[in-house]
């Protein structure tokens, strides 16, 4: 099994920036990085989890969701088994709390039921 673990939430002001951290462990995570699509989601209350960002294993590949666009940048250390989202130009609507997930597959889903591993959330609140 492997265990992922966010950090780096928090409370920032509109237009402010985050770096989101996504670490993996456990018994298989010698052989995680090689096989996983790593995604990022994020659940607003009284909202449905949604894709925000996902990178292939070999970081060749990147996918946003089109309101993170141009503000947010996934990037993966497999070295490191670590996932980062870094957040500029952060608003409001971007609250929400955060997940990381991974899936056995080379390209990713916006489906968050394709995703075979997921962290506990870390909570982002942008104030304007």
């Amino acid at each position: 099994q492997v265990q992922l673990v966010e950090s780096g939430g928090g409370l920032v002001q509109a237009g402010g920036s985050l770096r989101l951290s996504c670490a993996a462990s456990g018994r298989t995570v010698s052989s995680y990085a090689m096989g996983t699509y790593a995604g990022w989601f994020r659940q607003a209350p009284g909202k449905e989890r949604e894709f925000v960002a996902g990178i292939t294993w070999n970081g060749n590949s990147k996918s946003y969701a089109d309101s993170v666009k141009g503000r947010f940048t996934i990037s993966r250390d497999n070295a490191k088994n670590t996932v980062w989202l870094q957040m500029n130009s952060l608003k409001p609507e971007d609250t929400a709390v955060y997940y990381c997930a991974a899936r056995y597959a080379y390209s990713g889903s916006p489906s968050p039921e394709r995703y075979d591993y997921w962290g506990q959330g870390t909570q982002v609140t942008v104030s304007s």
